[in-house]
């Protein structure tokens, strides 16, 4: 992993755990907590790939496990967004390009219900039977409206942040900053339509100079 990829990682995992612990966790909503840090890791996953989604899953998940207030096995956490952040980088477009909004909440939608049922699945097996008492249908249902909702103000902003900080062609050419993002998620996908427009035009207008660049020489010549 490049220097820059790590470094950015690990801040926007430590903000975003900051702000559940100390935010969202807090707000007493039924069912399950808004998974602010899920959502960093399906953003970085998308953006750099299985291997790199794994590992800054593994990562988020261990840290969190270790954040107080923790009431569960320490690597529990880790595993599941171990397992998450793969299976979400295998769905990174081979061009890095998402031509709408389906992609990716797709990838919220699954990630939401998979890390639940696995979170759930391996405390089983440790001995932790609290998802019974809740009523795991309702942390399930829950978790996928509290993370749809939280998504389209995380998600662009975070995949916008990595692929600047890697000088990525994909957000070069597309020229769309977080606003841009986070405006395309919500009107057509994830800004990238509107930063293919304006990529476009820059395109022409430089075709243009060009073209009237040579007609000057030309003249010159003639």
């Amino acid at each position: 992993m490049k220097f820059n990829r790590i470094l950015l990682s690990a801040t926007l995992i430590v903000v975003a755990l900051v702000v559940q612990v100390s935010v969202l966790a807090r707000l007493q909503l039924p069912g399950a907590v808004p998974d602010l840090v899920l959502l960093t890791v399906i953003a970085l996953a998308l953006v750099h790939g299985p291997v790199t989604g794994s590992l800054v899953g593994f990562s988020a998940g261990l840290l969190a496990d270790l954040a107080p207030p923790a009431d569960h096995a320490a690597g529990r956490y880790a595993l599941v967004l171990c397992v998450v952040g793969y299976l979400v980088g295998l769905a990174r477009p081979e061009n890095g390009r998402f031509t709408s909004a389906i992609g990716p909440m797709a990838a919220v939608v699954g990630a939401a219900v998979g890390s639940t049922l696995l979170y759930a699945g391996v405390g089983a097996l440790v001995g932790d039977t609290a998802a019974r008492h809740v009523g795991l249908g309702s942390l399930i249902f829950t978790a996928v409206v509290y993370d749809l909702l939280l998504a389209p103000f995380t998600v662009p902003l975070v995949m916008a942040l990595a692929r600047r900080a890697e000088n990525d062609p994909v957000a070069d050419a597309t020229g769309a900053g977080a606003g841009d993002v986070a405006s395309g998620w919500l009107s057509s996908g994830t800004g990238l339509r509107i930063g293919t427009q304006r990529g476009g035009l820059r395109v022409k207008a430089a075709r243009t100079r060009a073209t009237r660049a040579g007609r000057i020489k030309g003249v010159k010549r003639l």
